[in-house]
């Protein structure tokens, strides 16, 4: 049975999105259809919440718990929306990754067992935090199945480079040229890929009652590619807490070596997709007006 909660949009999406988008106009009218047809009874919305969707807590028809969210169009949140992220839960089926309930990708909805979101590895030492983190993401990388809908790395970082890295600003040109440059070597000897998470990070794994695991990830957008992309994401978690110790830039090189040891990655090739990540993710920071955020993410790119 649906309940009279209106759900409330995440800062960070209503900004991606834009105050007036349609798609946050017909939300509540989208959470009160979804709710009434699947039988669920929402409890409250989750805050502060993602820039790609709504998450909304809820009971199913038998009184388990239970999360609904509600995704945004892909082409309006910049992700690859619901279907692609439903055929990723669907394939890891639990291992790794928080279990897919029930789908409506043509409606953005997606049923998922509840998880303890107000708890992720960000809330461990950052020692335990890496341990668990190592743990949940090499369950992830299994072959994808033959044709799959997921995009590749190769694909996914050619777009970036052209919505993003050719829109650099001259100030930042030699470091945008490095991370093209080291993307084309890794791309030329790439091997057959596997599934990876996408945006694999500590905030992105949940604590769980499970019996299977006790912490999930979340949230992902699924590629196929090798596994260092999925670590590169990794090696630069708790940025903050990384510029302010002594010695940053020799900590955040043995960091890379490190992660790249816990899991027989190549300590190269997980350095130079750091980099290119790193680098694209500062311009993107730096072109939608967070200067300070982008700038801190090219100061660490550099020092790789």
């Amino acid at each position: 049975m649906a309940s009279a909660l209106r759900p409330e949009p995440p800062q960070r999406l209503a900004r991606a999105l834009g105050a007036g988008h349609p798609w946050l106009a017909g939300l509540p009218a989208l959470a009160d259809e979804v709710l009434g047809r699947w039988e669920l009874t929402a409890e409250r919305t989750v805050l502060p919440g993602g820039r790609d969707s709504v998450v909304l807590l809820v009971r199913r028809g038998d009184g388990t718990p239970a999360a609904l969210k509600l995704c945004a169009p892909a082409s309006a949140s910049g992700t690859q929306g619901a279907a692609v992220e439903a055929a990723a839960l669907t394939h890891w089926d639990g291992l790794g990754a928080v279990r897919l309930l029930r789908a409506d990708p043509a409606a953005g909805a997606l049923l998922l067992e509840r998880l303890h979101g107000e708890v992720s590895l960000r809330s461990l030492p950052e020692a335990k935090a890496t341990l668990e983190a190592v743990s949940a993401v090499r369950r992830l990388w299994v072959p994808p199945e033959p044709g799959h809908p997921f995009t590749t790395v190769a694909a996914h970082t050619a777009e970036e480079v052209a919505d993003v890295l050719e829109r650099a600003p001259r100030a930042v040109r030699p470091l945008v040229d490095a991370a093209l440059a080291v993307r084309g070597e890794l791309l030329a000897d790439a091997v057959d890929g596997v599934l990876l998470h996408g945006d694999f990070r500590q905030g992105a794994v949940l604590a769980s009652d499970a019996e299977r695991a006790p912490w999930l990830a979340v949230g992902p957008e699924p590629l196929v590619g090798e596994p260092a992309f999925d670590l590169a994401r990794l090696a630069r978690d708790r940025l903050h807490d990384l510029v302010a110790s002594a010695g940053a830039a020799a900590a955040a090189r043995r960091r890379v070596h490190k992660l790249a040891g816990s899991l027989d990655v190549d300590a190269d090739r997980l350095r130079g997709w750091t980099l290119y990540r790193a680098v694209e993710s500062g311009v993107r920071h730096v072109l939608t007006g967070r200067q300070q955020d982008g700038e801190l993410l090219l100061e660490y790119a550099a020092w790789l």
